[in-house]
């Protein structure tokens, strides 16, 4: 979209600004190069705001624009039992299982009303107003129509909090991946010597992932059952961020938007993470405005994530307008 936007510019002479753009390929894992390449290069990357994409909007004919996004801590965890794999019939009821045990210690992560029980995790975790609340909860949603989209029966989270809340202001925890023993095709009865875990956590702004990493690994091996060897390490992370409102970018970002698709966009707050965002601000001073185009049902990290041409071309259409309006907000 941004190319295009670029391009249609050039040809139509609308380009009032100077544009610098940055491609790069390792967000998914957090960008772990792109930090110092900022670090090294602060005189090339000056600029005056950074626009991102990399985010959604509520609905085709409900535009919105992401003003927070939450951080991350990634940690892969490794629990070891007996030296070896073991079989299950000579073996099972005498020697703890690290497959049923890394389960038993990922269900005690959380409590029974879905908070997160490692000591400390909370400390830092802003509460967000109730005034701030409201504002949020009219943005719209249908519990019904989110239960359905996605085949399940209720929705679960945080006690006390709405599901764009759990997803906005509240931070979460999940396991991304277990394995362990055969899971090869039919049957094979082992004990398995080892169990590993992939496990996310979202964080708000305030909580410090480098600080969540070992809050997470100092509880994880303490829990550890006895006969057991337990190892968890970070993977990377990143910290949450929040766009002002009351800033020239959004300003524009939000007059381009009513302009292309004939409503004002509504200030929403993510539940993703782009780490690199926080890092931009902290290294290069500049703040970012996430004007992205993405739908819930792009099914992003999905078999068939997909973008519609409808959002492809409103974006190609809302960006140069965006550069309009920052242009004339700067003057």
């Amino acid at each position: 979209m941004h190319v295009k936007a670029f391009e249609l510019m050039n040809k139509t002479g609308t380009l009032t600004c100077n544009v610098k753009f940055m491609i790069e390929g390792e967000e998914e894992i957090g960008s772990p190069s792109l930090k110092q390449f900022c670090k090294d290069n602060k005189e090339l990357l000056q600029a005056d705001v950074i626009l991102i994409s990399d985010t959604t909007m509520i609905a085709q004919d409900i535009p919105s624009i992401t003003v927070g996004l939450r951080g991350l801590s990634y940690m892969e965890v490794e629990v070891t039992g007996p030296n070896r794999d073991l079989h299950s019939g000579l073996y099972g009821g005498a020697v703890g299982n690290p497959a049923n045990l890394l389960a038993k210690m990922i269900a005690s992560l959380t409590d029974e009303n879905n908070h997160i029980s490692i000591p400390g995790f909370y400390d830092d975790v802003q509460e967000v107003s109730d005034g701030e609340r409201t504002e949020m909860a009219k943005a719209p949603f249908s519990e019904e129509a989110y239960v359905k989209e996605l085949d399940i029966e209720e929705v679960v989270g945080e006690t006390g909090f709405s599901t764009n809340e759990r997803t906005g202001i509240r931070p979460s925890l999940d396991v991304n991946g277990i394995w362990s023993g055969y899971i090869g095709e039919g049957a094979k009865t082992v004990l398995p010597s080892k169990a590993y875990a992939k496990i996310s956590m979202r964080l708000v702004p305030n909580q410090d992932s480098a600080k969540i990493d070992e809050l997470f690994i100092k509880h994880f091996e303490s829990i550890a059952p006895e006969g057991t060897k337990v190892t968890a390490r970070s993977l990377h992370g990143g910290q949450g961020y929040v766009t002002p409102i009351d800033f020239p970018a959004y300003r524009a970002a939000s007059s381009a938007i009513e302009e292309s698709f004939g409503k004002t966009p509504i200030p929403v707050r993510s539940g993703g993470s782009i780490p690199i965002v926080s890092d931009f601000e902290e290294v290069l001073g500049i703040k970012s405005i996430l004007m992205g185009f993405g739908l819930d049902s792009d099914a992003i990290h999905s078999p068939n994530e997909n973008y519609p041409l409808f959002n492809f071309y409103k974006g190609i259409e809302t960006i140069p307008l965006f550069y309009k309006y920052f242009v004339e907000e700067m003057k």
